[in-house]
């Protein structure tokens, strides 16, 4: 396969019919072995990093430019650590480093394969809306998360490290940069 089309050889576009978006924090030396040398983890309070578990339903996703019925209907799963790269100009920029994603179709899977560095696997999804609450599982990937979605107001958990939203925001992601490292070439 030809390297250069992992790296994004253009762009898509795709309607997000939903997004949710949870983010763990998790003690920073539980994730160190998870990034490679070159990334540092982003830290809160020098203790605490964080994997954010993002789930997307997209419809019509296709090349930029192409017309909506030539689109596909994926539902997709990243994982992915708050990371920081040092460039070669010295600048520190702010990221997510990719773990792994999933998606529920094999056709995603090929193709996101063949032109991303996002390491698809295909899992079994199963959504189910109720009048208040909506429910997201896989049996193969092993995760059930039930959550009511008539809460406007959300409060911050229990435990959270974070002493207002304010502070959390920052790690509420998205964040400009995915980071993939290239163990062959030593390349981000």
């Amino acid at each position: 396969m030809l390297p250069f089309l992992k790296d994004h050889p253009f762009a898509v576009e795709a309607y997000f019919e939903s997004s949710l978006v949870l983010t763990f924090a998790v003690p920073k030396e539980q994730l160190q072995s998870l990034i490679p040398a070159c990334l540092q983890l982003d830290t809160f309070q020098d203790k605490w990093a964080f994997v954010a578990v993002a789930m997307v339903q997209t419809k019509d996703l296709r090349p930029k430019g192409f017309p909506k019925f030539m689109g596909n209907d994926f539902f997709l799963i990243g994982y992915r650590v708050f990371v920081r790269y040092k460039n070669n100009a010295g600048k520190s920029l702010r990221g997510l480093y990719i773990l792994k994603s999933e998606t529920n179709k094999r056709k995603m899977e090929f193709f996101g394969n063949i032109f991303t560095h996002y390491n698809y696997t295909t899992t079994d999804i199963k959504q189910i809306e109720q009048r208040n609450t909506k429910e997201i599982s896989s049996v193969k990937s092993k995760f059930k998360i039930i959550f009511d979605n008539t809460e406007k107001q959300v409060s911050l958990p229990e435990h959270s490290p974070f002493a207002d939203w304010k502070e959390a925001r920052r790690f509420a992601g998205p964040l400009p940069f995915t980071f993939t490292y290239n163990e062959e070439t030593k390349e981000v």
